[in-house]
């Protein structure tokens, strides 16, 4: 099995290369390839890519290059994970809408459109490439706004769904709570990234006892304080919004605290420095620690079930995913 990482030089790969080469069983890779046209960031991710493989003693290959045709011909997967114009442009988006007293975010409002503006055309043009190269490749896309853009991969005739780590984040964090395993709990997840709703959390299964009532009774303020919403809107909506629904929900407070403190993409612009110095050891060859703080909880765990099931059928049954409605909730068109 090949798989293909458009944005590979990105300093959270080693978080998806620790869970390939942990959850090698359930997605058994034999190449994969991490394509990015900025040498200064692929080589050393790359490196320590290979390391952490070896280290945990995954037999696949890693294969580093600039050439995306090359990348991806042949792939079974190809993995959606860049950001154009980098920290920068994210620096305008989460800036520039602050000035008209709106919300500045890389996935919501105006800062998010204005992401998605420039984005979308890259993406659909790295997609008519995947497709030439290998038409029943699936392409998995992790590229923010993850909702706009596969909207247009769809509307494009992509093989394609997108993917987020907000549903399996509250996967574990009511495990947690409930004291049972992850896989144990399934949540009836809807809305469109990143402004979805989990309207139910069952025990054993999609046909298992929903237990988000009791979970709002028993846990509701610690649920509500990590989600930084106040315990009497959770009590009246009864479902437990995504933590970026925050920006709608507290838009003014939030606002206000935007504007007393840097920018995220001035904080992740820090710490890609120095996480670009750490993968460039040769003697490091594990995720650090560090990493944690950019971002992105358990995305390795859903990346690996969600290719597994796509490709090998090994994977949950039951994703939670991006895609076109089709009916899946009867008041919402089925029409692209």
């Amino acid at each position: 099995m090949k798989l293909t990482v458009v944005g590979g030089g990105s300093t959270y790969t080693p978080e998806l290369i620790d869970g390939f080469a942990r959850l090698r069983d359930t997605l058994p890779i034999e190449e994969l390839v991490l394509v990015d046209p900025a040498a200064g960031r692929l080589e050393p991710v790359g490196g320590l890519a290979r390391r952490i493989f070896a280290r945990q003693g995954h037999p696949g290959r890693i294969v580093t290059t600039a050439d995306l045709d090359a990348g991806v011909d042949g792939a079974d997967a190809v993995l959606l994970q860049l950001r154009v114009g980098g920290q920068a442009a994210r620096a305008q988006d989460e800036t520039w809408p602050l000035e008209c007293g709106c919300v500045g975010q890389e996935t919501t409002g105006a800062g998010g459109l204005a992401k998605a503006l420039r984005t979308v055309p890259v993406v659909l043009g790295i997609a008519d490439r995947v497709r030439r190269a290998n038409p029943r490749a699936w392409i998995i896309d992790f590229t923010n706004p993850v909702g706009i853009v596969t909207r247009a991969l769809l509307r494009a005739g992509h093989r394609a769904v997108g993917l987020c780590n907000v549903a399996i984040g509250l996967q574990h964090r009511f495990a947690g709570l409930l004291g049972v395993a992850a896989s144990e709990v399934h949540l009836d997840h809807v809305g469109l990234n990143h402004l979805t709703w989990e309207t139910a959390v069952r025990l054993g299964g999609p046909g298992g006892e929903d237990v988000l009532p009791a979970l709002l009774t028993g846990h509701g303020d610690t649920i509500a304080a990590g989600l930084r919403l106040p315990r009497p809107l959770l009590d009246r909506l009864g479902v437990v919004p995504s933590y970026y629904l925050r920006y709608y929900y507290a838009h003014d407070e939030v606002v206000r605290e935007l504007r007393t403190k840097p920018s995220r993409a001035a904080e992740v612009a820090a710490m890609e420095k120095e996480l670009l110095e750490m993968y460039a050891d040769p003697a490091l060859d594990e995720k650090p620690a560090l990493l944690a703080g950019r971002g992105g909880a358990h995305y390795s765990e859903a990346a690996v079930d969600l290719a597994a099931a796509l490709l090998t059928g090994s994977g949950s049954p039951h994703q939670v995913v991006n895609t076109r409605n089709d009916g899946t909730l009867p008041f919402l068109p089925t029409t692209r």
